[in-house]
C-alpha cells in the first residue's frame, strides 16, 4: 500500500457526508455533504457519489489518485456479528443486509453507499466502521435484556449501543489530555447532540452504554424520548387506539426535549429558560435529572471515576448543561470551576475545579477521524 489518504464516506438516506483524510498527520484535506437525494439534480445514490468524486476531482483529489489508500464507511449496526471494522467483501455486504431489521432506517442507506462506491472503485480497499463495535465488550449482564433467553436470541433482542466511534474517541482523548494510559483510567463519556448516550468505560473498553436495541433508550434527546415503561406502549395501542407506526414516531420523532417544550434545539430552550418560560425550565430539568441519574449508575458500574467528558454539539457549547449536569455531584468527588466552564474553547480543555477528585472535561469528538484511523489500521496490517 503506498497512499496514505481515507475518503470517509457516511451514507444517510437523504445525504452523503464525505471527508477526506491524509493519515500522515491526520489532517482534513477535504470535507463536504451532498443533500436531498431523490429530489432534483441528485436522482439516488449513485449520483450523490459521482458528484462527491467530480468536486474532489476539482481540487485535484480524484478517487483515481494513488494517494488514496482506502474507503472507510461507516455503518450503524454491527449486531453480534460484527465487533470489529470489516474489510468489505460481498459476504461481508450480505452480512449487513441481514441486519437491515435492526436499524431500518440506517443500515439501507449505508449499504447502497458501500455499493455504489465499490463500483466506482472496484480495487480499492473498503472498509466498514461500526456505531456498535465499541460496545460489543459490555458484559452480558449489561448487554442483556431480563426477557426469555429464547425470544431474545431468535430476534436479536439486546442492548447493542450507538455513537461508538465517538465514545471510542473520546475515551481515548480523554486519556491523552490527562496524559495518563487509557488502560488505566475509568471514564464516563456523555455524547450529548440531537442524539444522546452515554457510556461507562473502564481502561478502554466499554462496559455499559445508555442505547440498547435501538437509539431510543437512554438519555432524553432531541426529539427521542430515551427510557420510557414499554408497557406505555401498550397503553397507547389499547387506550389511545395510535398504530405500532404512529408510536414510533412519537417516540422517536416528537418527543424528547421537542415533545417537551415544542424546541430540540438547546440554544433555544436557554433562552426562553431566561424569558422565564416555564415549559422550557420544565423541558431542561428533565434532560438533567435523566443525565445525572446515568453519571450516578456508572458512577456505581464503574466503582471509580476517574474522568467524565462532555462531547458533541450540546455537550461541547452548552456551559449551563455542563455546569448542571455536574451540579451538587461533590460527594462523588466531582467539582466544576464556573470560569472554566463558562470560557469557549475549539479543543480538549478540562472544566473542573483543582480540588476536583475527578477530572471533568469537554472533549470535541472527530467520528470521521476514528474511521478513518480504524479503516487505515486494519488496511495497513
Amino acid at each position: 500500500m503506498n497512499g496514505s489518504r481515507v475518503l470517509v464516506l457516511n451514507s444517510g438516506s437523504s445525504s452523503v457526508k464525505y471527508q477526506l483524510l491524509d493519515m500522515t498527520d491526520r489532517t482534513r484535506l477535504a470535507s463536504g455533504i451532498v443533500e436531498r437525494i431523490g429530489e432534483g439534480p441528485v436522482a439516488d445514490h449513485a449520483a450523490a457519489l459521482k458528484q462527491v468524486a467530480d468536486e474532489l476531482a476539482r481540487q485535484n483529489l480524484g478517487l483515481d489518485s494513488p494517494e488514496l489508500a482506502a474507503v472507510g464507511h461507516r455503518v450503524v449496526h454491527g449486531g453480534t456479528r460484527f465487533t470489529t471494522p470489516a474489510l468489505i467483501t460481498d459476504e461481508v455486504v450480505e452480512e449487513i443486509e441481514k441486519l437491515i431489521p435492526l436499524a431500518p432506517l440506517h443500515n439501507p442507506a449505508n449499504v447502497t453507499g458501500i455499493k455504489v462506491a465499490r463500483e466506482l472503485r472496484p480495487d480499492l480497499p473498503q472498509v466498514a466502521v461500526f456505531d456498535t463495535a465499541f460496545h460489543s465488550t459490555m458484559p452480558e449482564a449489561a448487554a442483556r435484556y431480563a426477557i426469555d433467553v429464547d425470544t431474545a436470541d431468535r430476534f436479536g433482542v439486546r442492548r447493542y449501543g450507538f455513537h461508538g466511534t465517538s465514545h471510542a474517541y473520546v475515551s481515548r482523548a480523554t486519556a491523552a489530555l490527562l496524559d495518563r494510559p487509557v488502560s488505566e483510567l475509568n471514564t464516563i463519556v456523555l455524547h450529548l447532540g440531537n442524539g444522546a448516550s452515554a457510556s461507562a468505560v473502564r481502561g478502554g473498553e466499554c462496559v455499559d452504554t445508555s442505547m440498547g436495541l435501538t437509539p431510543l433508550e437512554g438519555l432524553v434527546m432531541g426529539t427521542r424520548s430515551g427510557d420510557l415503561d414499554a408497557a406505555a406502549i401498550f397503553h397507547l395501542s389499547r387506550v389511545g387506539e395510535m398504530s405500532i407506526d404512529e408510536i414510533d414516531t412519537l417516540l422517536n420523532k416528537r418527543s424528547g426535549l421537542l415533545g417537551l417544550c415544542g424546541d430540540n434545539d438547546m440554544r433555544e430552550i436557554g433562552r426562553r429558560m431566561g424569558e422565564g418560560d416555564s415549559e422550557a425550565q420544565l423541558a431542561f430539568d428533565i434532560y438533567i435529572h435523566r443525565l445525572r441519574k446515568y453519571v450516578g449508575a456508572y458512577t456505581a458500574v464503574l466503582g471509580r471515576v476517574d474522568a467524565i467528558a462532555f462531547t458533541a454539539g450540546v455537550g461541547e457549547n452548552s456551559a449551563a448543561v455542563r455546569e448542571a449536569a455536574m451540579g451538587g455531584l461533590t460527594a462523588f468527588g466531582v467539582e466544576v470551576d464556573t470560569v472554566r466552564n463558562a470560557l469557549r474553547g475549539s479543543g480538549a480543555r478540562l472544566i473542573s475545579a483543582e480540588s476536583s477528585r475527578v477530572a471533568v472535561a469537554v472533549v470535541p469528538t472527530d467520528e470521521e477521524l476514528e474511521i478513518a484511523s480504524q479503516t487505515f489500521d486494519l488496511v495497513s496490517d
